[in-house]
Parts: C-alpha cells; structure tokens; sequence
C-alpha cells in the first residue's frame, strides 16, 4: 500500500476536509478536468459557471480490473459557519470498471455548485474509492439532476462504511461561491 501524497494530506487538512468530511487523506492527488481546460488545484477558487457541467475527465492510479466509487459533495451546506445539511452530495457514481467513468452505474446525477448568496466559499470535494466488489445500493436508488430531494444531510464517510471502502485512494477539491448561474440551478432543482 502506498503512502498518502504529502500535497494531498496537508491540503485536505489545511482545508478542514478531515475531520468535516473524511477521517484520513486519500493517497493519491485525483485529476478533474472541466471541458473549458480548468482543473482542480487541491482548493483553488472555481465558479458555478465555470463548473456547471459534468467534467469531462477524471483521472487516478487505477486498476484496470477494478471497481471504483466517485463522489462529489459538498460539506458547506448551506454554509461553512451554518452546515445543517452537511453533506450535500452533488454526484454518485459507483461500479467504475477503472478509470471508465461513463461505465459506471450512477446513482446521482450530477449536479453543479450552488452555493446560496452570501454564504462565502463552498468546498467541492471529489473522492474516489476502490470497491471490494460490485455494490448495489437500493435503498440510496437513482437520483436525478432536475432534484434536490435526498441530497443534504448526506454522508460520503458512512456510505463508505456501509459498502467497506475504506479510505479514498483519490481525491481532490476546489471551491466556489455565489455567481449568477445559481439561480437557473436552483429553477433545475425545482427550487
């Protein structure tokens, strides 16, 4: 087993992801790549616009002839200083063969970042996590993106738990605050 990423670690603590979201770093620095080029920078400052559609690559040190899990969340819902509804899951992907995302069974659609006005930054995280086997999950069911229902109050750690994924190999963040494609989210949402 190799060590965790000394970048990854001290970012994931600096920026309060241990303890908020997961117990321990991942091992590994994960690759998200959005189709206007930008890439996730281990907390650099994205907007909603900028990250509204699904990214268009993700990549990490993967087993060909594995499964892996990929989750998006974000720990800051509403807000950082007020996160009643931590985590709010904004993407579930399970059964990847690989690093073949698209072949994955998604169990919530992706959705982009909305952080409500006035409520400062939002950290993104993305995790990836290899499965001991193939995982179904029915009572979590198929989420869609025109929905907020069963997202907020979410937990990527207990889901871990629940399917023995232990630590994420993988993972990355960015984080975001207000812009004006939030409004036309929140109309998709059905808020």
């Amino acid at each position: 087993m190799s060590s965790t990423s000394p970048e990854v670690s001290e970012a994931f603590a600096r920026h309060g992801i241990i303890t908020d979201v997961i117990p321990k770093a991942p091992q590994d620095k994960l690759n998200v790549t959005f189709d206007n080029g930008l890439k996730l920078e281990l907390g650099n400052v994205l907007t909603p616009s900028q990250v509204k559609k699904q990214p268009r690559n993700i990549e990490w040190n993967a087993d060909k002839n594995a499964l892996y899990t990929l989750v998006k969340t974000d720990p800051d819902a509403p807000s950082r200083d007020d996160p009643k509804f931590r985590e709010w899951h904004h993407w579930l992907v399970v059964n990847i063969p690989g690093t073949n995302v698209g072949d994955g069974e998604t169990l919530s659609e992706y959705v982009g970042s909305g952080p409500p006005e006035g409520t400062g930054l939002h950290r993104y995280v993305y995790l990836v996590y290899k499965q001991p086997g193939k995982l179904s999950d029915s009572e979590h069911g198929h989420l869609t993106n025109r929905s907020a229902d069963n997202r907020g109050g979410w937990s990527v750690a207990k889901f871990a738990q629940k399917h023995n994924l232990g630590t994420p190999v993988a993972g990355n963040f960015f984080q975001a605050e207000y812009d004006d494609y939030v409004p036309d989210l929140y109309k998709q949402l059905g808020y």
